[in-house]
C-alpha cells in the first residue's frame, strides 16, 4: 500500500524561529518555510535529498524522551568539537560511561546526544 509514496518525519517545537537559527545555523541544514502555510510556522528541514523533516510549532510542546533524530557523521570527535564551538551542550545518561566530550566509545557507534532548543534529543554517531 505504501510501496510508492515518499513517508517523511516531523517533529513538534515550542518555538519555530528558535528552532529555525538552531537547524540553519548552529547545525548547518537548510531550512524552508512550507509553502502556503508560513503563517502556521510551518518548516521542512532539508536533509540528504528526500529526506525532508517537517518541523511544527506546537503550543503544549512535550519534547520525546528517546532520540528523535541521528546525525552519521565520518569523525564524531571533529562533529563534537566543532558543534561545541558552535555552542552545543551534550548530555549525559547514567546509563552510559561517557568520555569528557560526552561520547560513548564503548560499543557502536560511538555516539554523542545533545538537544534543539526544544529540548527534543538529537544524536551524532559514528559506525566503527
Amino acid at each position: 500500500m505504501f510501496t510508492a509514496t515518499k513517508a517523511f518525519s516531523s517533529l513538534s517545537v515550542d518555538d519555530t524561529e528558535a528552532a529555525r537559527a538552531f537547524y540553519g545555523r548552529t547545525l548547518g541544514i537548510r531550512v524552508s518555510d512550507v509553502p502556503g502555510m508560513e503563517q502556521h510556522g510551518l518548516l521542512t528541514l532539508h536533509i540528504a535529498g528526500e529526506r525532508d523533516i517537517l518541523l511544527y510549532p506546537k503550543p503544549d510542546h512535550t519534547a520525546a524522551s528517546y532520540t528523535v533524530l541521528n546525525f552519521p557523521v565520518d569523525d564524531i570527535d571533529e562533529a563534537v568539537d566543532e558543534l561545541d564551538r558552535r555552542g552545543v551542550r551534550f548530555l549525559r545518561y547514567d546509563a552510559f560511561e561517557q568520555d569528557e566530550k560526552g561520547v560513548v566509545r564503548d560499543g557502536y557507534p560511538l555516539v554523542a546526544w545533545f538537544t534543539d532548543p526544544a529540548g527534543n534529543v538529537l544524536s551524532v554517531l559514528q559506525d566503527a
